[in-house]
């Protein structure tokens, strides 16, 4: 009885016992035994792609196994696996079928089909096969292990596992270089792009928005910045069935695998959800060159240090303002752990600390004649005693936070309409002058040394300096040139970031402005616009509001710009013009 397998076009046979009567004078005596023809093509071969071609390497092999009289056949195929790595699915069966005894011969087309790394090609050739009587035949490099080696063997078959080797080595090296000016041009270079875009249709190597997948990471920001904590997030996503980043992969298509999946359908996570936080891929900055191998034979990675990643900024389209992710890592840096029966964070949490010891404020909840009273306490005064408790009501907190927030953006809009009414006088104007001073010296001096440059030559022809003083001065004033014009490429770098800085300089007063109506705190108001909230007892609190430097660059400013400044015992600014300028 004969059992059959269809590889393409070619019926194998694996009989029983030997039905070909007519054995060949060089075919093995154990006929029962397996004859391997392994075929392998990876994405390396690419100049000899078609000779290499898995089809033609089959009909090769098959064609020498039907002339040498080989019956008991089985085709192994590694298509796209390079030829350093020996655990190949083809390789590894084949193998496993040696260690049975069940082979009698191994056919490939070349050694360098079967591997590129000499040191384990030589190890199956020399101890691997021998060891369990398996005949290896490399057909084109006439390599047959039963006709035993003769002294140009001995030289000739390491030579050419050599030059497979080297060649792998070369591709390599090739291929790194090549990735990391794809890199370094902005491209995206890896299979798989972070959850919320996809590869353009035209440029495979160019991101944009996946409209879906992006509206969830806006919505995973929103959620932060309203307080919610990562586990939070992750059961509200959960709840509402929004598929997570691998199954969101998997139900597109993509052939997407990881490490980290432990059910039968991967969830949210409070770590997917932080992922998500932290990837700066959603700001439009393109991070790749974080891992990479020892070389072309060690697969196993390691992390890069992070001064020699390449991170391109504005490589593509944001998902979220570089201010609401500065706010998010700011908040994932802070103590803010909820209860297992909270999903959103305390409205001071994280924010206010105690002034003495500079540890986190705790809420707690007591419960007086049947009333329940919320205030914050020192967490070290809770945990240790060793500091005072600060205590203070949540309540009278609150609301002294919320007087001094609308009293500094009253404030602000002050200072905004002066900054109107003056015309906002560039505050880099002074800088920018000192700039266009040392341009003007610099381009002066490269206009004096090409005429002296010139003067020399002049002065050699007519014998005033020496062919051997020419050289030298020419020398001098050559260098003395090159200093100057890149002095003026620094210049003209350095007054682009003034004018810049210029156009920005005051977008952080908005921030505060469009708050301006506010009659009640948020989290999100309260992450938006504060740094920090110091409680010293129940009657004094201290707020580092954010943009503080900012706001206090500005002040100090005004009277430049003819604008004399006082705060009051209120707090409140009270300015003055004394002229516009």
């Amino acid at each position: 009885m004969t059992a059959t397998q269809n590889y393409g076009n070619i019926i194998l046979s694996t009989p029983i016992l030997s039905a070909d009567p007519n054995v060949k004078e060089d075919v093995m005596t154990d006929q029962q035994k397996i004859t391997i023809l392994y075929c392998r093509l990876s994405n390396e071969d690419s100049q000899d792609r078609e000779s290499n071609s898995i089809q033609n390497q089959r009909e090769l092999l098959t064609r020498y196994a039907r002339d040498h009289g080989y019956t008991n056949l089985k085709v192994l195929v590694d298509d796209g696996y390079t030829g350093t790595n020996f655990q190949r699915p083809g390789v590894q069966e084949g193998f496993e079928l040696v260690k049975q005894g069940l082979v009698g011969c191994w056919l490939c087309k070349d050694l360098s089909r079967f591997g590129r790394d000499y040191l384990t090609v030589g190890q199956y050739t020399d101890i691997i096969f021998p060891s369990y009587d398996v005949r290896f035949i490399a057909i084109n490099d006439n390599y047959d292990s039963l006709k035993g080696k003769n002294q140009a063997d001995e030289i000739i078959i390491p030579f050419k596992n050599l030059i497979n080797d080297a060649y792998c080595r070369d591709i390599s090296i090739k291929i790194r270089s090549n990735l990391e000016i794809k890199r370094k041009k902005g491209e995206c270079v890896t299979p798989f792009v972070a959850f919320g875009y996809r590869k353009t249709k035209t440029d495979k190597h160019k991101l944009e928005i996946d409209p879906s997948a992006g509206s969830v990471v806006q919505d995973i920001f929103k959620m932060k910045l309203r307080g919610m904590s990562q586990d939070a997030i992750a059961n509200r996503l959960n709840e509402l069935g929004i598929l997570s980043p691998f199954e969101y992969k998997i139900s597109s298509g993509s052939h997407y695998e990881t490490g980290f999946r432990q059910k039968e359908q991967a969830l949210w996570s409070s770590v997917t959800v932080r992922r998500i936080l932290e990837n700066e891929v959603y700001i439009g900055n393109l991070v790749q060159g974080k891992r990479t191998t020892p070389n072309h034979k060690v697969k196993q990675t390691y992390v890069k240090p992070e001064d020699d990643w390449i991170r391109i900024e504005k490589n593509h389209e944001p998902l979220v303002s570089d201010r609401d992710f500065e706010i998010v890592q700011r908040l994932l840096g802070m103590d803010t752990r909820t209860s297992p029966d909270q999903k959103q964070v305390y409205l001071l949490s994280g924010i206010a600390v105690c002034a003495d010891c500079g540890a986190p404020m705790t809420r707690k909840v007591s419960t007086v004649a049947g009333k329940k009273y919320a205030y914050y306490l020192c967490s070290t005064n809770k945990e240790t005693k060793r500091c005072s408790s600060h205590r203070i009501p949540e309540k009278d907190l609150e609301d002294a936070v919320l007087v001094m927030l609308k009293q500094h953006i009253q404030n602000i809009l002050h200072l905004k309409r002066i900054l109107e009414f003056i015309g906002t006088v560039p505050f880099q104007e002074i800088n920018m002058k000192k700039l266009q001073d040392r341009l003007e010296k610099k381009k002066q001096e490269t206009e004096r040394c090409k005429e002296l440059r010139m003067m020399l030559y002049s002065d050699m022809k007519e014998g005033i300096v020496s062919k051997e003083d020419y050289v030298e001065l020419h020398a001098a004033y050559g260098k003395r040139l090159r200093n100057a014009e890149e002095s003026i490429r620094a210049i003209q770098k350095e007054m682009d970031s003034e004018l810049e800085k210029a156009d920005k300089a005051n977008t952080w007063l908005d921030y505060f402005v469009k708050y301006q109506d506010i009659e009640e705190l948020s989290r999100t108001v309260v992450v938006e616009l504060i740094r920090q909230i110091r409680v010293y007892d129940k009657k004094n609190i201290e707020i580092t509001f954010d943009f503080d430097d900012c706001y206090q660059t500005l002040l100090n400013q005004l009277p430049a710009m003819g604008v004399d400044t006082v705060i009051d015992d209120d707090n409140n600014l009270q300015v003055k013009v004394k002229e516009v300028v």
